[in-house]
Parts: C-alpha cells; sequence; structure tokens
C-alpha cells in the first residue's frame, strides 16, 4: 500500500515537472490571434476644416463626429471604407500634448480583442485591459516603441461592435468617386528601427517581407503592412498608402479635384494640408 502511495506520488510529481517545463514551449507554439487590418490612422491637424475638405475633395465623407462638452469637435471621423477610416484631430495650442501636428497613432482592429490582448500578456507584455470606448467598440492600448517625439508610441487594438457609431454607419458615407478603396500600410517612425523591427517581429508576431526588412506584414491574412522608417526621414509626419482599383481613374480624379500629384510607374503621391504623405498604389 505504501509503496502504491509512493509510486502515485512521484508520478504526479514528474508530471507536474513535466507541465511546468512544457508549458511555455506549448504558448510559444499557439497560433498567435490574426489581426483583420488597419481600423484606422489618427492625425493631429492645424484646421479640422481644411483636413476635412481636403480629404472629401478626394471622395472620402466625415461618417461622424465627436464632440467635446463645450460643443467643439474633437474629432472627425474621414471614412475610407466599412473597417477603415482617417481620424483627425483638431490641434489646440493652448494644450502641450493637443499642441503638436502630425501622427498620432495606428490603430488594428482584430475579430476577437481579448484574445489578442491575452497573447500579448502571455509574450510578457503589458496591454491595458480591454475597455469600451467612446464610439461604442471595444479596445485596447499598448504601449510601442520610441516614436519621433521621444516618447513610447501609443497602439491601439480595436473589435467592432454591434450598435457602435462604426456599425451604424456601415453602408453609409461611402463615396462614389473615392480615389482608392482601402489602407494598404501606414509608415511608423522610430528612434531604433532595429528595435522597433524586433519589437513587431517577436513580440507582436508581424511577419518579414523578403527583399525589404523594414515592411512587415500584420499577422493574419489582410494582406495588410506597416513600415518602419526613421524619425529623422518622417519626423511627425503621417504617410501611408491608400490601394486603387484604378490607378487611372485615380488620377482623372486628382486632376479633377485640382490636386497635383507626383507620378510614377504605379503610384500617385500627394500631401494633404499639413503635409502629410498619401501614396495611391494599384491593387
Amino acid at each position: 500500500m505504501f509503496q502504491s502511495n509512493k509510486r502515485t506520488f512521484l508520478c504526479r510529481i514528474t508530471s507536474f515537472a513535466l507541465i511546468a517545463l512544457l508549458s511555455p514551449l506549448m504558448r510559444a507554439q499557439q497560433k498567435t490571434p490574426p489581426l483583420a487590418g488597419i481600423a484606422h490612422i489618427a492625425i493631429r491637424v492645424r484646421s479640422l476644416d481644411a483636413s476635412r475638405n481636403f480629404y472629401e475633395s478626394l471622395g472620402f465623407e466625415q461618417a461622424f463626429a465627436l464632440s467635446g462638452k463645450d460643443g467643439k469637435v474633437r474629432e472627425s471621423f474621414i471614412k475610407i471604407n466599412d473597417h477603415q477610416f482617417l481620424e483627425l484631430y483638431p490641434a489646440n495650442p493652448d494644450v502641450p500634448s493637443e499642441a503638436k501636428i502630425g501622427f498620432l497613432h495606428v490603430c488594428f482592429e482584430g475579430d476577437d480583442l481579448q484574445a489578442i490582448h491575452d497573447d500579448y500578456v502571455d509574450h510578457g507584455l503589458t496591454p491595458k485591459a480591454v475597455r469600451k470606448a467612446g464610439a461604442g467598440n471595444l479596445l485596447f492600448t499598448l504601449a510601442g516603441p520610441i516614436d519621433a517625439n521621444g516618447v513610447a508610441q501609443n497602439l491601439e487594438y480595436t473589435q467592432y461592435e454591434p450598435g457602435s457609431l462604426h456599425s451604424n454607419d456601415q453602408g453609409k458615407h461611402i463615396g462614389e468617386d473615392r480615389v482608392a478603396e482601402s489602407i494598404a500600410s501606414v509608415s511608423i517612425a522610430v528612434r531604433d528601427p532595429s528595435a522597433a523591427r524586433d519589437f513587431y517581429l517577436n513580440q507582436l508576431s508581424f511577419r518579414s517581407i523578403a527583399g525589404d526588412p523594414m515592411f512587415l506584414h500584420m499577422p493574419g491574412s489582410s494582406g495588410q503592412e506597416i513600415e518602419i522608417t526613421t524619425a529623422a526621414s518622417l519626423g511627425a509626419k503621417a504617410r501611408f498608402v491608400l490601394r486603387s482599383s484604378n490607378l487611372s481613374r485615380s488620377a482623372r480624379l486628382l486632376r479633377k479635384a485640382h490636386i497635383d500629384a507626383l507620378k510614377s510607374k504605379d503610384t500617385l503621391t500627394i500631401s494633404d494640408p499639413d503635409g502629410n504623405v498619401i501614396m495611391i498604389r494599384s491593387l
């Protein structure tokens, strides 16, 4: 009886030890939850009216806006498609944190935000808890690499929820004469590109692209990318790529709107009123 209990005890100890040894390996082999794509790019602008008018001249309509207690618009949502937006924030010279214009953050969409959050925790990261944001969607944030201003980038993640402002706008505010149909990639300026690349590859499970180490695919099947670039080359400006199903038509729409474009074989490059760079490429 004693020998039997002893064997049982030793088997349990051995099992616990194996589980302890294998758990980190098992977690590492678990598939990282995919990202659905780029949900939005947030930019702070000098003049909300001027920027909104510019993007509307490209065929992109304002889907909705959020106002503060004073009634002033504090955020304009410019619709690219049902899942992708530009968020425009007006500069406020009276508030230091809201005075600098340019790129603010990128937000990634996920189909299961809690699973993505928990996967990041398993990777040793410290994302904020998932919460419901002002527009009615789920949201969490994560501190990313050091940006052009010398502070950790704010990475956002969202999951569109039924009844949110975004979901209620499905099928609406999609102009027939848009110069492009989707956001394909966004550039992220950092102080240390090598460290940032390592962070996205090894912590967030992005995938490298052959032939260009600074372009990285998001996990999942969206085919969308981020470009890691230097703060010295881009500064605080935003730069992103839009995809068009008909580049010749995009060029005609730009001419009709009296917007000058730098043309290359497969790219039209334009700038918004604040100098942010928009590249339009064929699908």
